[in-house]
C-alpha cells in the first residue's frame, strides 16, 4: 500500500508555488470526453463489427507523450497488477467475441517486435492484438515531449539508445535494418556527441553537504581529477590523495596472480568492497563511489562485483593489467565492454521510443505519418487509429491483464481466452496464442496453471527500480557560466544531472545557443546500502510507490538550486516544467555472480521461466537476462520462433 506523505506548505523560494505544467489531469478530463461521445462512437464502431469496449485513447487528441507530472507507471498502469497479485482474479468477463490469431501482452519494443515477427512469418491475414496496460506504448521505451516558447524538445523517459555491451545478433541488427534505421551512418550524422566540450564544458562533481559536510560544484578539465581541482572539494587531505590514487594510481593489488586468478577473485567481491578492503580507501571517499554504478545497474557499486566494475571501465585496476576474456567460472563473463568491443550505439532525441514508434508505423501505418526514420522524431502519432476493427494488427492501451488460460488441455489446446481489464470493466478475447511480453515476475499470477518450479523461476526474476526526470528549463545560462554539461552528484537525491544531448534529425533540432530553452536529464535510483542487490530493489520500489510527486518536485528544484545557483539559476524562475519516469520495475534483472552463485547459464531462472507452455511463450528483455534493446527484440524472435511450432 503506498503511504500518505505529509509535507510543508510549497517552498516559495523554490518555486513550489507557482504553477508549471503538470498534464495529468488530461487523463481525467479526456475520460469524461470519452463518456460524453460514447454513444455515437460506439454506433461507428458497431458499425464496423466492434463490440470492444471504447477507450479514451480513442478520442481526437489524446496524445500521452506530451503530459508531464508523474510518468513512467503513472498512476492507474499498476494498480490492477497489485491488487492481481493480491487478490486473485476472478471477475466475470464480457465476451468481445474477437478471436486472433496472436495475442501479445505488452506493447514495448519486445511486445511489439513479436507482433511484427509473427506477421513477417505467418504471413496471409493473420491478424494480432496487443494490449498495453500503460497509457502509451513503447514500455520503458518512452517518449518526454515539451513544447517550450513554441519548440519542440524530446527526451527519453526511458530507454536511453542502441547499445549493448556484445554486438546486436543477426535478428536484432536486421530488424534495425529492416525499420530503416542505418545505425552507423545516423550516428555520423545526427549526433554531435562533442558539442558541450567544444564549448569548454565539462563534468563536474557536486558533493552535497549531508554526504561530505559541505555543497560544493568543481568541475574537472578532463575525465577524471587533477590534485589542483582535488583542492575545491571538502574532502580531507587524505581522501583526496586515496581518490586521486585510486582514478590515477597503477598499483598491482594483487601480485602474484594471475589474470585469470585476479578475476575470479574480483567476481566474489563488491566494488564497493574493492575500494574499501583492497585498495585501502579512505571512508570519507566509499560514498563518491557507490553511486557510479547507478546508471548501468540501478543499485549501488556495494551490490555489483568488482570484476563487473572493472569491464565497465571504473577506475581502480589499472596496476592490475587484467587481460580480456571470461573466467572460467560458469562461462561467466563480465557485462561490459572488453571483451567485445560491444554494439554500435545511437541515441535519437526520444532515445529508443524512435524505435518503438518505427515498429507501430510498421504495424499499422495509418496511425504514424509520413515515411522514413528522419522524419519519424517530429511526427505526431494518431492514437485514434492504433485499435481499428479493420487494421490487421490493433494496439490497445490502458489494457491491464488478469489472466491468460488455454482452452482445454494446454498439450492439445488449440487456443487461449485473455482477460484483461479495462476502464474498470473486464473483457476476454481469444486468440491462437499468446506471446507475454510483460514483466516476468507478473506471469505467475497471470497464468496459475504454470509448473510450480516455473513460477518460482519467474518470482524470482526482480527488476531494478529507477526514475528518469525531465525538467525543462528557461534557459541554460547557469551550466554555461559554471562550464558544466553533466554533474554526478552521489550523494544527492538525483545522482546524475545532464543537459539534453545535441541530436539533429529532419525537422527537429536540439538547442545550440545558452539563451534557449533546454531539458536538462536526471537519474535517481533508490537504493538502501548494505543489502543484496534483489532486497535492494524491493526496498526501492517500495519508496518509489510510496513517494508523491511533490516530494519529487521540491528534492528537484532544491538539488538544482544548490548546485546551479552560482551561476545564476533561480529553480523559482527558470523551472518551466517537470516530468518524473518513475519505474519501479525498471532495469531487467542481469546474472550477478555476488548473489546468484555458481549456476550454469541453462539453470538460471530467466531460462527456467521462459520455458513455453502450450500456446503461450514468454519474451520481453527479462527472459534474455539483459537490460539491452537487442535482448528484448531476440527475446521477441524466440517466443515467436517457439510458438509457431504449436501453430503448424
Amino acid at each position: 500500500m503506498q503511504g500518505r506523505e505529509r509535507r510543508p506548505p510549497p517552498d516559495r523560494n523554490l518555486g513550489e508555488d507557482r504553477r508549471i505544467p503538470r498534464r495529468d489531469f488530461l487523463q481525467g478530463a479526456l475520460v469524461g470526453a470519452a463518456s460524453t461521445l460514447c454513444g455515437p462512437l460506439l454506433r461507428a464502431y458497431a458499425a464496423e463489427g466492434d463490440t470492444s469496449f471504447m477507450s479514451v485513447q480513442d478520442v481526437p487528441g489524446y496524445y500521452p507523450p506530451t503530459r508531464t507530472g508523474m510518468r513512467g507507471s503513472h498512476p492507474g498502469s499498476f494498480e490492477m497488477a497489485h491488487s492481481l497479485r493480491d487478490h486473485p482474479d476472478d471477475t466475470r468477463a464480457i465476451d468481445t467475441q474477437e478471436s486472433y490469431d496472436l495475442i501479445v501482452v505488452g506493447g514495448g519494443i519486445s511486445g511489439l517486435s513479436a507482433a511484427h515477427f509473427f506477421l513477417a512469418r505467418r504471413g496471409g491475414n493473420a491478424r494480432v492484438l496487443i494490449l498495453e496496460n500503460h497509457d502509451d506504448f513503447g514500455g520503458h521505451a518512452k517518449r518526454n515531449e515539451f513544447h517550450v516558447d513554441g519548440a519542440l524538445q524530446l527526451a527519453n523517459g526511458g530507454t536511453l539508445e542502441i547499445d549493448s555491451p556484445r554486438p546486436y545478433s543477426q535478428v536484432a541488427a536486421g530488424l534495425i535494418r529492416e525499420l530503416g534505421i542505418d545505425v552507423e551512418g545516423l550516428e555520423r550524422r545526427i549526433e554531435h556527441r562533442d558539442f558541450y566540450r567544444l564549448h569548454g564544458l565539462r563534468r563536474g562533481v557536486f558533493f552535497d553537504r549531508d554526504t561530505f559536510g559541505g555543497d560544493r560544484l568543481v568541475a574537472a578539465d578532463g575525465p577524471t581529477f587533477t590534485a589542483a581541482l582535488l583542492a575545491h572539494t571538502p574532502l580531507s587531505t587524505r581522501a583526496r590523495a586515496d581518490l586521486l590514487r585510486i582514478e590515477q594510481g597503477s598499483i598491482d593489488y594483487f601480485p602474484g596472480l594471475t589474470s585469470d586468478q585476479k578475476k575470479d577473485r574480483l567476481s566474489r567481491i563488491s566494488y564497493y568492497a574493492f575500494l574499501r578492503d583492497v585498495a585501502k580507501g579512505d571512508p570519507q571517499i566509499l560514498p563518491y563511489y557507490l553511486a557510479s554504478t547507478h546508471g548501468e545497474w540501478a543499485v549501488g557499486c556495494d551490490a555489483i562485483s568488482a570484476l563487473d566494475c572493472w569491464a565497465f571501465g571504473l577506475p581502480g585496476f589499472r596496476g592490475l593489467r587484467l587481460e580480456g576474456g571470461s573466467i572460467a567460472r560458469m562461462g561467466y563473463t563480465p557485462s561490459g565492454y572488453k571483451d567485445t568491443g560491444g554494439s554500435k550505439t545511437l541515441h535519437f532525441p526520444d532515445g529508443n521510443a524512435t524505435i518503438a514508434r518505427a515498429l507501430v508505423r510498421s504495424l499499422i501505418p495509418d496511425a504514424v505519418p509520413g515515411s522514413g526514420i528522419e522524419n519519424l522524431v517530429s511526427a505526431r502519432v494518431d492514437y485514434s487509429r492504433l485499435d481499428r476493427p479493420t487494421s490487421q494488427t490493433r494496439l490497445r492501451l490502458n489494457s491491464t491483464v488478469v489472466g491468460v488460460a488455454h482452452e482445454g488441455d494446454p498439450d492439445r489446446s488449440q487456443g487461449v481466452t485473455v482477460r484483461y481489464v479495462r476502464g474498470g470493466q473486464t473483457f476476454s478475447a481469444r486468440a491462437g496464442g499468446c506471446v507475454l511480453a510483460c514483466w516476468n515476475m507478473m506471469i505467475p499470477y497471470l497464468v496459475p496453471e504454470l509448473p510450480d518450479t516455473q513460477k518460482a523461476a519467474l518470482h524470482s526474476l526482480i527488476k531494478a527500480p529507477l526514475v528518469y526526470t525531465s525538467v525543462a528549463l528557461r534557459n541554460w545560462q547557469a551550466f554555461s557560466r559554471l562550464r558544466v554539461a553533466r554533474i554526478y552528484a552521489p550523494g544527492a537525491y538525483h545522482s546524475e544531472t545532464m543537459l539534453n544531448s545535441k541530436v539533429d534529425i529532419g525537422a527537429y533540432r536540439s538547442p545550440s545557443s545558452p539563451d534557449e530553452p533546454m531539458l536538462v536529464r536526471m537519474l535517481r535510483v533508490p537504493c538502501q546500502p548494505g543489502l543484496p542487490e534483489h532486497e535492494q530493489n524491493k526496498a526501492g520500489r517500495a519508496e518509489l510507490l510510496a513517494t508523491s510527486f511533490a516530494t519529487f518536485e521540491h528534492n528537484i528544484r532544491d538539488q538544482l538550486a544548490r548546485m546551479l545557483s552560482a551561476g545564476g539559476f533561480d529553480p523559482a524562475i527558470d523551472i518551466e516544467a517537470i516530468t518524473v519516469n518513475r519505474w519501479p520495475h525498471g532495469y531487467a534483472p542481469e546474472y550477478n555472480p555476488l548473489w546468484d552463485g555458481d549456476v550454469p547459464p541453462e539453470q538460471r531462472a530467466n531460462v527456467l521461466g521462459r520455458a513455453p507452455f502450450g500456446r503461450i511463450t514468454i519474451a520481453n528483455s527479462d527472459s534474455g537476462g539483459a537490460a539491452y534493446t537487442d535482448s528484448a527484440i531476440d527475446q521477441a524472435d524466440r517466443a515467436i520462433r517457439e510458438l509457431l511450432v504449436r501453430y503448424a
